[in-house]
């Protein structure tokens, strides 16, 4: 259910970022975020291009200017380099998400480094390879990168020290196997979600009113009744809320994949591309489904658009929902500290936020559920809070399509 860097944790336009574009941090009660996103081929030029060129609204590899060797096959290499960018205050945690389509033998490697007060830089650390489908090449996060001013935890670049770091600088490599004839890989969107933030209880933050009633008429799929599916995918059942979430927000969207993809599942299996999103986003490293910016990487090209972000309070939420976007969010809970939920405890899950009640209380699609008919649960706003807030850093995925823009007023959060 969890992804690692929970466990340890302490749709309008995306505005295209250069590196003086403002980044909308937020500052309240000691929480910084800010998301920054290159969105679209436009966007993306700003950026530093080697062996890539704009076609229609992305990046493709066209003029290889290297080779890399991966897995003993031989592949022509380009590259996407982002701007130094510099939130209005420090950060200790960065997690980036994108979106690109990698046809045939072909994929992409996202990295980071990042820059202290000081001046001083960290080495480029990989946060994840990366691939649409997994004959080829299997997406992974890369262990063991602690070496100087940060760490990768999964799918979280950490600082090594609590001061954080001023910038960061993403870089996207771009792979296609060396003389193959398979269209070229496109790159459409990069961004990155960065954070200091404290890991405190929360006090319940007062609704906005905007959702007030309202609640989205998401479908309900259940995790549990996937126990035992697919072991080489990570088995089903409490293991898959990730991918059962995202493909909730997906079926709302009327975004699933096609029959054809997911033909590979026994025929005897209920929701069978519950089975495919996770075979889609599992990270062979972490040996799990629950890897942050694999599902939105997932998503994005099925919905149109997803990333990677986190939240100050359920008033980011309720804007969402307003407009019509559920919300996918990582919550973590003790036993007896979130009324109603259907397990007992956790230490990382998933779910999506459909919608509140007039009072501001939050409505769920809890895949947790035994079925798919109960998945529907009510939680109190300041359990809910509580349980994500100081946990996963009020972490969410947003999916969406172009029917729904993003609305205005994201404070940092997109």
């Amino acid at each position: 259910m969890t992804s690692a860097a929970l466990v340890t944790a302490p749709l309008g336009v995306v505005q295209p970022a250069t590196a003086a574009a403002p980044d909308h941090a937020r500052k309240a009660a000691g929480r910084t975020i800010a998301y920054t996103a290159w969105d679209g081929a436009s966007a993306l030029g700003k950026g530093k291009l080697k062996g890539l060129s704009p076609k229609g609204d992305a990046l493709v590899l066209s003029g290889a200017t290297g080779r890399r060797s991966y897995g003993g096959t031989a592949y022509d290499a380009g590259s996407w380099t982002s701007p130094w960018t510099t939130p209005k205050a420090g950060f200790t945690e960065l997690i980036a998400s994108w979106s690109a389509k990698t046809p045939g033998n072909s994929w992409i490697e996202v990295r980071v480094r990042g820059k202290a007060a000081d001046g001083a830089r960290s080495s480029w650390d990989v946060l994840g390879r990366w691939a649409s489908g997994d004959k080829y090449v299997q997406r992974t996060s890369v262990p063991n990168q602690d070496d100087d001013l940060a760490r990768v935890n999964v799918d979280t670049w950490a600082s090594a020290s609590g001061a954080g770091l001023a910038s960061y600088q993403l870089q996207v490599g771009v792979f296609r196997k060396s003389g193959a004839k398979s269209k070229a890989p496109r790159l459409s969107t990069v961004g990155a979600v960065a954070t200091k933030l404290p890991g405190t209880p929360v006090a319940t933050s007062t609704p906005t009113g905007l959702a007030s009633g309202v609640v989205l008429d998401v479908p309900g799929y259940s995790q549990m009744i996937h126990e035992g599916h697919s072991p080489q995918w990570g088995g089903g059942g409490e293991a898959w809320c990730s991918p059962t979430s995202t493909s909730m927000v997906l079926g709302y969207y009327g975004a699933l994949p096609k029959p054809k993809a997911y033909s590979w599942v026994p025929q005897r299996h209920v929701d069978p591309y519950v089975d495919h999103a996770a075979r889609s986003t599992y990270d062979h490293d972490y040996d799990g489904t629950g890897n942050w910016p694999f599902n939105t990487a997932y998503a994005a090209p099925l919905a149109g658009h997803a990333f990677v972000t986190r939240m100050a309070s359920l008033r980011e939420a309720e804007k969402l929902v307003a407009a019509g976007i559920p919300v996918v969010a990582s919550i973590s809970f003790a036993r007896g500290t979130l009324d109603g939920a259907p397990i007992s405890s956790s230490n990382g899950h998933l779910l999506v936020i459909v919608g509140f009640t007039p009072s501001g209380d939050v409505v769920v699609n809890d895949p947790a559920a035994a079925t798919n008919a109960t998945v529907r649960q009510t939680y109190s706003r300041a359990q809910f809070e509580n349980a994500w807030l100081p946990t996963s850093g009020g972490l969410a995925y947003v999916v969406r399509d172009d029917a729904h823009p993003l609305p205005k007023g994201g404070q940092g959060s997109w």
